[in-house]
């Protein structure tokens, strides 16, 4: 009997045959990942390091695993990053899970429930045979949408350093020229500025 497992979400279920899968587990990091597979013919990179050769490295011995690179599923915590990438680059079926999910998957691991790099690879790859509707199949995006996403995360990210200029002006002001404080609330404005620059 196949041992088959169904992904739900809100769209629709993809039935998963477990048994021509090769299975893994990506424990993501800033500098270095931790791999490991389930249902691989051979032992593969434990630790990947976080550049275009160890990334591709990485790629290139998963689609070895497979007939095709869309018998390896990968489960990983996020849903974009290079990694991701480089995965739907290349066909790989990429899953993400919700961190506090993986939390609770932690207890099945570790009764202390203490974070381990290598052990969160194993039970990301587990999890996603056991555990399939927990998790979400991740689609590759059209450029455009990856670009807009990007300029807009920037623009928040240089908003928020813009308000925490600003907040660090205004303490300056007040606490040597506050009588540019009664002229205007906003001191991060380019009239304001000038004005300030002219003083």
């Amino acid at each position: 009997m196949t041992d088959a497992i169904a992904w739900h979400n809100s769209k629709r279920e993809v039935a998963i045959d477990t048994e021509s899968l090769v299975l893994v587990g990506i424990d993501w990091a800033s500098s270095a990942h931790q791999v490991r597979s389930m249902g691989a013919e051979a032992a593969g990179p434990a630790s990947v390091r976080h550049n275009a050769a160890g990334i591709g490295a990485m790629v290139d011995w998963l689609c070895s695993q497979a007939k095709q690179p869309g018998q390896v599923s990968v489960a990983i915590e996020t849903p974009h990053a290079p990694v991701v990438e480089a995965l739907l680059d290349r066909s790989i079926t990429v899953f993400d899970i919700n961190p506090k999910q993986l939390d609770r998957f932690r207890d099945r691991f570790s009764p202390a429930g203490a974070k381990d790099d290598r052990r969160d690879a194993l039970m990301l790859a587990s999890s996603l045979r056991t555990d399939c509707r927990c998790f979400q199949r991740v689609e590759a995006l059209d450029p455009a949408v990856v670009e807009l996403r990007e300029w807009s995360r920037m623009a928040e990210e240089l908003k928020g350093e813009c308000i925490g200029l600003a907040n660090c002006a205004r303490q300056q002001l007040w606490r040597y020229y506050p009588q540019v404080l009664d002229l205007t609330e906003d001191v991060g404005t380019d009239w304001a500025l000038a004005l300030w620059a002219l003083s």
